[in-house]
């Protein structure tokens, strides 16, 4: 069972790490101390549901369709790209997006449902968790395929909480408004470079 939860582990944190929609948005609240810990336990929440469906067997069932995971894919660079268009008007306006650090501006209800849309209104959240967490779970059985679940969802656990406390570290320098354009531009060029690699991997299904 220890294999496959490093095996879980390894996959989730390599994944995960990379900035995407759901962590820019982690980080964006957790600069501006808007219920961070909320925000956090949410995606939290959430991967653990996904990772969960996947590796109970969706997964699989799932990346023997092409058709779906064509699909799927075309729509998540579709997302990314919006997302991205998104973070680069707010580079350019400026202002936009630039609070004090303890704004708090959202409500707990809003937040939660904020952060439910940025996870489950991407379709790369599905690629990601059921879809290839779920295809890397199949070969394991019984408690190896639990154990590889705990160890991916240990790995989403640490990275949101080490993503939010690290944020707060940073709030300072976000005081500024140039630093909010810097993000703004650093984002908008992920999630297009995310969205061209899913355009290309779309190309080859």
């Amino acid at each position: 069972m220890l294999t496959p939860a490093i095996y879980g582990f390894s996959v989730c944190l390599g994944l995960i790490i990379a900035i995407g929609a759901q962590n820019a948005f982690v980080l964006n609240h957790g600069i501006k101390n808007n219920r961070p810990f909320l925000i956090a336990f949410t995606c939290i929440l959430c991967d653990s549901l996904l990772i969960g469906i996947g590796v109970a067997g969706l997964g699989s069932l799932l990346v023997s369709r092409p058709d779906f995971v064509r699909w799927a894919t075309w729509g998540g660079a579709a997302f990314l790209m919006v997302y991205g268009f998104r973070a680069f008007c707010s580079s350019i306006r400026g202002g936009g997006t630039l609070q004090t650090p303890n704004s708090g501006n959202m409500t707990k209800s809003s937040l939660i449902l904020a952060t439910l849309g940025v996870t489950f209104l991407n379709p790369h959240t599905y690629l990601d968790t059921i879809v290839l967490m779920g295809g890397l779970s199949a070969p394991f059985m019984g408690t190896e395929r639990l154990g590889f679940w705990l160890g991916a969802v240990t790995a989403s656990s640490l990275w949101f909480i080490t993503l939010t406390l690290g944020a707060r570290r940073l709030a300072p320098f976000f005081r500024k408004a140039a630093a909010w354009r810097i993000l703004d531009a650093g984002v908008c060029i992920i999630m297009w470079g995310i969205a061209a690699a899913l355009v290309q991997q779309a190309r080859t299904l």
